[in-house]
């Protein structure tokens, strides 16, 4: 039945105005947005247009691309409002654009270029493989892990380091501003690459020693930004591998974003070997995109793509609340406590203390 004013061609549409065709098909041509995105950072488009607006040829000139190609990545790249066209051909960045630049702080060049490559894409291209079989893609494209991968090539392990501490600017800020970090003595970053999180711990706390602990690949620009932070002497840079051992006697162990790389039994493993080096007053804190119990429309969408990326990629997952508890059980600690970090994107603390010993793994 037909409601006042409508007529028979006229479909259905939304709260926001589309189809649930156009809402649809948004999402379908979503990968080519990120393929644009990518494509801005890792041609310099930003960093082309930091002094004045330009045309699009002007940008091909300086980019070496071709011009008509180049200004069709401009408009695109205007309407997903990275850029303006201020005139017919004539471009300027936007507030958002300025972050693919490569020579601002908070830049998050590295961060586009490696989430969006090729590299990880071809895990995405074969997620039909992965939800049929719940094993990772990747390493079907690759023939090897992806951290097996890098290991192959310094400047892309370098690379991913790099997008890997961009990825964390909006994170840390926000969590040392929500977590009293001062009863701790100690910090013990596990997985901690190149020491972004400790660092600004450590800057925000004058009083508190920490350790980065990661690969030698992992923590190959850990120096660079500790002494870039001023905190250099309060910290210390260990190599190992988190399933065999981790650096004994800390009174607070972090892990962001490192268990959501694994599957359960890893987990357990690096887990249990926290277990067996904290302090037994000591805390453990895995921050985290912690999953709803119950998915909803609109709802930590980032967090729910990103437990598929972790899938086709790395075989790991994202967790619930519930997940994390009996995670944390069997491995020694015992969950305290989960609180969600305003103004991180998405990030919650997990909490916990240790708990009754598990047994070895």
């Amino acid at each position: 039945m037909l409601n006042s004013g409508e007529t028979a061609a006229e479909p259905a549409r939304n709260g926001a105005g589309r189809t649930p065709a156009e809402v649809l098909m948004g999402l379908v041509w979503g990968s080519t947005a990120s393929a644009a995105v990518t494509a801005a950072a890792a041609l310099g488009v930003a960093d082309h247009l930091a002094g004045s607006p330009l045309s699009g040829a002007e940008v091909a000139d300086r980019a070496g691309t071709d011009p008509d190609a180049t200004r069709r990545l401009l408009r695109a790249l205007a309407a997903l409002g990275l850029v303006t066209e201020e005139s017919p051909d004539r471009f300027a960045l936007t507030e958002v654009g300025a972050l693919l630049r490569s020579d601002v702080p908070g830049s998050y060049r590295a961060a586009a270029k490696v989430f969006g490559d090729e590299t990880l894409w071809q895990g995405s291209r074969g997620m039909v493989h992965s939800v049929r079989t719940g094993e990772p893609a990747l390493p079907h494209f690759l023939g090897a892990g992806l951290f097996d991968h890098l290991r192959r090539d310094a400047g892309a392990y370098a690379e991913f380091n790099d997008a890997m501490g961009q990825a964390s600017r909006t994170v840390v800020p926000a969590l040392v501003g929500h977590v009293d970090f001062t009863p701790f003595r100690t910090v013990v970053d596990i997985g901690g690459g190149d020491g972004t999180l400790l660092a600004g711990v450590l800057r925000a706390h004058p009083d508190v020693r920490g350790v980065v602990f990661d690969t030698a690949e992992g923590v190959a620009a850990a120096a660079a930004t500790l002494g870039a932070a001023g905190v250099a002497e309060r910290a210390e840079i260990r190599t190992g591998d988190f399933f065999a051992g981790v650096p004994a006697a800390g009174d607070l162990y972090v892990l962001k974003n490192i268990l959501h790389d694994w599957e359960t039994p890893d987990c357990a493993r690096i887990l249990t070997r926290c277990r067996e080096a904290i302090a037994p007053q000591g805390r453990l804190m895995i921050v985290a995109q912690v999953l709803p119990d119950v998915a909803a429309p609109g709802q930590w969408v980032p967090s729910h793509l990103n437990d598929l990326t972790m899938l086709v990629n790395l075989g790991g997952r994202e967790r619930t609340g519930a997940e994390y508890g009996a995670l944390l059980e069997a491995s020694g600690f015992a969950l305290t406590g989960i609180d969600e970090v305003p103004g991180s994107g998405g990030f919650s603390v997990v909490h916990a203390v240790p708990g009754p010993s598990p047994a070895v793994r």
